[in-house]
């Protein structure tokens, strides 16, 4: 998408990346302010959370307010979705079950490099921030040529565990029971979940006691798009209360707005527990009774921070991915790969049956002068 924007100067009207690229977008200035004149429209842009905003201006540019630029659509953090007959609660409350050689085999971790080196750079530094000598924001964006080798050092003594990196088909593997453990983002957690009870499976996820990624999806209009307000009119819809529920329940990640409408609509007594969540619904909401995976308590937001744009970096830490992973190939196309060598064996043993039975028959009508 940025190479098509950047390069081909591409006219999309609207695009959603995540906060990482909007942040490299605003360096580059391929944006275009987004126009809130809406006349008789309420302004439904307004109804996104004043802690969203609060992130989303940090990736700000001295040119450039990011919140004149985008709007945030989704949100949710990095975690740990795992099966609770094979992995104890309190070990998947740690990034240390990642590590752990009795789980080889079992593990998916999502193919993104981003989200894999903050999970290596926190749990490298686990008693650091137990001791409160470094924070969890500045530890994850820290590209020293240290840090840097410290999770590439972090990671290849992980990989003998890992059984694929996986874009998407992690879920799908968690409800079958063919891994026990997922490094995965909170809304492909919602979706397995439901998907697992349906199956008779139980899973689970949680945001590890050393701290994650929070991440950030928003909308933004491209500088070279040709129907700007009208994308701005796209934006301001879906920031409409009951359009951004029916966004969140269709495909179970979070919406940025919060307003009073989905605060109700999302709240179930059946629960056992409660939630701070006034950091994103405000002062009413200390004590609600919210799914805790799509709106973590005020105490795992505390223990998370964004991952910045790499910048000039980024070429260094996708080496160092790329030294990590190998050649290794994800266990989708490795199974493809066996059963093509597979076929192709079978095929060639059977033309020799094949041609050895024939020779065979020739060989008995000689003997036989026929």
């Amino acid at each position: 998408m940025l190479t098509k924007i950047e390069r081909g100067h591409e006219d999309f009207d609207v695009v959603c990346p995540s906060e990482y690229i909007i942040e490299r977008m605003l360096k580059k200035g391929l944006l275009l302010p987004i126009d809130t004149s809406f006349n008789q429209s309420p302004n439904y842009i307004r109804n996104v959370a004043p802690y969203i905003r609060e992130q989303l201006n940090k990736i700000s540019t001295p040119q450039y307010a990011a919140n004149d630029y985008a709007v945030c659509y989704m949100w949710g953090t990095a975690g740990i979705l795992y099966n609770t007959a094979f992995v104890p609660k309190e070990e998947a409350e740690s990034w240390k079950c990642l590590w752990n050689p009795k789980y080889a085999g079992k593990i998916l971790m999502k193919d993104s490099y981003r989200d894999a080196y903050g999970t290596a750079v926190i749990y490298a530094h686990t008693q650091e921030l137990e001791e409160g000598t470094v924070d969890i924001e500045n530890l994850m964006n820290d590209y020293s040529p240290r840090t840097m080798a410290i999770a590439e050092q972090f990671l290849k003594t992980l990989k003998p565990n890992i059984a694929g990196w996986e874009a998407d088909f992690g879920k799908e593997m968690m409800t079958k029971n063919k891994a026990w453990i997922n490094m995965t983002w909170s809304g492909d957690a919602v979706w397995a979940i439901e998907e697992a009870k349906s199956v008779g499976v139980e899973l689970d996820y949680v945001v590890p006691v050393e701290g994650s990624n929070v991440w950030y999806d928003g909308w933004v209009i491209p500088k070279y798009a040709q129907n700007r307000k009208a994308a701005s009119y796209f934006i301001n819809f879906l920031c409409r209360p009951d359009i951004a529920l029916r966004n969140m329940n269709d495909i179970g990640y979070v919406s940025a707005i919060a307003s009073p409408e989905i605060l109700k609509e999302k709240t179930d007594p059946n629960l056992p527990y409660y939630s701070d969540l006034s950091y994103f619904f405000g002062p009413q909401a200390t004590a609600v009774q919210i799914d805790r995976i799509q709106y973590p308590d005020r105490k795992v937001i505390e223990r998370c921070a964004m991952i910045r744009d790499f910048g000039e970096e980024t070429e260094k830490i996708l080496a160092i991915w790329s030294r990590v992973k190998g050649d290794n190939l994800n266990i989708g196309i490795t199974l493809l790969i066996f059963a093509v060598i597979i076929i192709l064996s079978g095929w060639m043993i059977y033309r020799r049956w094949k041609k050895y039975t024939r020779k065979r028959k020739m060989h008995r009508r000689k003997k036989h002068g026929r």
